[in-house]
């Protein structure tokens, strides 16, 4: 994997933060590639102090290891870019990782995992503003609907003045959403059955004051080709915590990118932290299902 100097990271940040702006005024912007379709690397858990992996609770604890992997994940072929927060995104941007990569910058992190207050998923992170002063190709939103958690609708509404903040700076607002309710434990779980997933799709689809650069961010579940037959916005396949069988995995992916409204992948954790712990083997058996045998993709 790719070496990372955590002390060298230190000092630039403690002693020149100034070069953060100065080096987003100098990176050179990813474009779409040819073939239509994004391969993104995810990693933005840990700004809602989700740091676990499988049955590891601290498994993304370490920010340099985490770093490393990212790193590690953007030297593969077919990798387009990254979905992080800002500080997962300057640190990158300091290693000079991120020229020519599409870029989206989560916006909404303030639903922590396990808080009374989950589905109040407030805007703490990346506004519209800075995402198209920097640069970034768009932001990124959680977007929790629980039918019996009053925090819901001021999160609709926030996720719906983004999207048309995001719109009308010529920036994607890519839209996560999901049927949300407590367990018997009281956590948040997301309802992962075709007909909640589709309720959400269309939920999601009607928010903001268009839909012109609206895309949809949504998990892999049964009955796939039905979910995304609502919607006919571009959608891209999350990963979520990878499961005991990458195989199976993979499989779910490849059924669903044939869909038409399926345009790529933004996974975090399951090629991050896959099982045996070969992070460019799981990003290239990733990029092959996404961008096929084509190398006219990536950087």
């Amino acid at each position: 994997m790719t070496t990372i100097d955590r002390a060298a990271l230190v000092r630039a940040r403690w002693r020149t933060p100034d070069g953060i702006a100065e080096a987003w005024s100098a990176r050179r912007p990813g474009a779409l590639p040819t073939d239509g379709r994004l391969l993104l690397i995810a990693a933005d858990h840990p700004a809602r102090g989700a740091l676990g992996v499988r049955e590891a609770g601290m498994t993304m604890a370490d920010r340099v290891d985490l770093l490393t992997r990212i790193a590690t994940a953007l030297t593969r072929p077919g990798v387009d870019g990254v979905l992080a927060t800002p500080d997962v995104l300057e640190d990158l941007l300091l290693l000079g990782l991120l020229e020519g990569r599409i870029l989206f910058g989560s916006m909404n992190r303030g639903g922590l995992q396990g808080a009374s207050f989950e589905v109040d998923d407030r805007f703490t992170a990346y506004d519209a503003a800075t995402i198209a002063a920097h640069g970034l190709d768009g932001g990124k939103m959680l977007t929790r609907i629980a039918l019996d958690d009053p925090a819901t609708a001021p999160t609709l509404q926030a996720c719906g003045a983004a999207v048309t903040d995001l719109a009308a700076r010529g920036r994607y607002a890519m839209v996560e959403p999901f049927l949300s309710d407590r367990g018997a434990d009281g956590r948040v779980r997301n309802l992962l059955d075709p007909d909640s997933v589709i309720r959400s799709i269309h939920i999601a689809s009607g928010l903001g004051a268009t839909s012109a650069r609206t895309i949809l961010k949504l998990p892999v579940v049964s009955d796939m080709a039905r979910v995304l037959d609502a919607t006919t916005l571009p959608t891209l396949l999350l990963g979520g915590d990878p499961g005991p069988d990458p195989a199976a995995t993979r499989a779910g992916w490849r059924s669903a990118l044939a869909h038409p409204c399926a345009v790529g992948l933004v996974v975090g954790r399951a090629l991050l932290f896959p099982q045996g712990d070969d992070v460019a083997g799981a990003v290239d058996a990733a990029a092959e299902l996404v961008h096929g045998g084509s190398h006219e993709y990536g950087q």
